[in-house]
């Protein structure tokens, strides 16, 4: 048996606790502060009076941010370890949301909202492959869920946040301190990430088999003799320009487009949604003010509900089925509001309540395929692309959602969303396979012919099943 399988079939442990609690963090904060914006904004708005255009971009640049962070640093992280970053990508975050509170000019937030983004872009493949590759088989999709659920934990904290100060304040005019919330939460999560050590299948991915082997015996109690487990990526060790390639090659780029498109057409009308949810209410009829924040606060809170038996599904019905079957739910309700746009209260609620609950698998497995479709050498960059395709549509999205509310109405804005959950059902139907009860090996591996082995020997080696 690989002596790798003892971090595959160990029990949850204090350690697995503290990994989760610390890897969640990141996830949380993404979903604070990309939605503490949305109430935020309202009082930004009128102090500065900015146009639909302005608003637009302060919504999307941290999306843009999150593009190029995931991305880049997704890559740097397969080459530099996931450790040596964990607490940096936050710190930089923190520090963007704290300058947050002292600006004066709405292009000042434009570009802090963008540097806050590559700090949370960089944290999704740096929390998410060190939480993947500590995860024992039977939990990985259930621990690897509760980052999904995380982020709208946030997003749901971060309305209860802003009701609270809107109610007690009297109004939006307190938005700095809503800003400065994001900066104080972000401190609370640096400070759980202290102590936790580099993945040692990283470790002796880079031939670094003494070190493996004092982080294996330090969480699990086990000495083991790791020196035959060293990758044959050693020898030829994958440069970031040949990780990018790898993940468009071979049976690897029907991945990456399947990941990247989950990805994307989940991710988009929920940032818009999340981010605009005001604009989109008053759009229907229902005004600002503390009715319109508590039918936010609900339909936020039911994106965090909505992961909970989502979470356990998919490792006892699977990752396929949890993607697929939600899919078809999700166009329900945007179909739905395209027809009836001038429907009655109610009807608007229930819509956007049903699209938020039944969103909870594909939110979960838009977290979980990425990390597993792909071998350790390349799987930071795997998620980095993953997000950042997600964020291509998602910045887009945020940026024209007010301006198609204001000059096409909400039944058409309605509509786009269908059109792209749609596309997201018919490639995850064709595309998304089942890797519930696997290890990460079996999972990233590909199907080896002799004449590929022959080409690829040191990629098509690593993913070879081994034990």
């Amino acid at each position: 048996m690989d002596s790798l399988a003892i971090m595959d079939e160990a029990p949850v442990s204090k350690f697995h606790k503290k990994l989760l609690l610390a890897c969640c963090g990141g996830p949380f904060l993404d979903g604070y502060v990309l939605s503490i914006i949305g109430i935020a904004l309202i009082g930004i708005k009128a102090d500065f009076n900015l146009g639909s255009v302005e608003v637009g971009l302060i919504g999307a640049a941290s999306l843009v941010g999150i593009l190029f962070g995931a991305t880049i640093f997704g890559n740097l992280t397969d080459r530099i370890g996931r450790e040596k970053m964990y607490a940096l990508d936050l710190t930089v975050l923190v520090a963007a949301c704290f300058l947050s509170t002292f600006i004066q000019l709405g292009w000042q937030l434009i570009i802090l909202r963008f540097i806050l983004g590559l700090a949370i872009g960089a944290d999704y493949p740096i929390a998410t492959s060190l939480l993947t590759e500590f995860t024992p088989t039977k939990k990985r999709g259930y621990m690897i869920g509760m980052a999904a659920f995380s982020w709208s934990l946030g997003a749901g904290f971060a309305y209860v946040v802003g009701t609270t100060v809107v109610v007690s304040t009297g109004g939006y005019g307190a938005w700095r301190w809503l800003l400065l919330s994001s900066a104080i939460l972000g401190v609370i999560v640096v400070a759980l990430r202290r102590g936790i050590p580099e993945s040692p299948r990283w470790l002796l991915l880079k031939g670094r088999v003494a070190e493996a082997e004092k982080v294996v015996e330090a969480v699990y109690g086990r000495k083991l003799n790791l020196s035959t487990q060293t990758s044959v990526n050693k020898q030829e060790e994958m440069t970031g320009r040949a990780a990018f390639k790898a993940i468009v090659s071979g049976g690897y780029l029907k991945r990456t487009i399947m990941c990247g498109t989950l990805y994307l057409t989940q991710i988009t009308p929920q940032y818009a949604l999340l981010t605009f949810s005001p604009l989109i209410l008053a759009g229907f009829g229902i005004a600002d003010g503390p009715l319109g924040l508590v039918g936010e606060l609900t339909i936020t809170i039911l994106f965090a509900v909505g992961c909970l038996p989502a979470m356990k599904l998919v490792e006892t019905k699977g990752r396929r089925p949890m993607t697929v079957i939600p899919f078809a739910l999700m166009l329900l309700p945007l179909v739905a509001l395209w027809l009836f746009p001038n429907g009655p209260l109610w009807f608007v609620i229930f819509a956007f309540c049903f699209y938020a609950f039944t969103s909870g698998g594909p939110n979960i497995t838009e977290w979980i395929y990425p990390n597993e479709l792909f071998p350790t050498e390349i799987r930071a960059t795997a998620v980095g692309v993953s997000v950042g395709i997600s964020r291509i549509g998602a910045a887009t999205g945020v940026y024209l959602l007010p301006i198609s509310l204001e000059q096409l109405g909400t039944g058409t804005t309605m509509m786009f969303g269908a059109i792209l959950t749609l596309v997201g059902l018919l490639v995850c139907y064709a595309w998304a396979p089942e890797t519930k009860g696997r290890s990460l090996e079996d999972t990233s591996g590909l199907p080896v012919t002799e004449a590929e082995r022959g080409k690829a020997p040191a990629l098509m080696a690593s993913n070879a099943p081994q034990g």
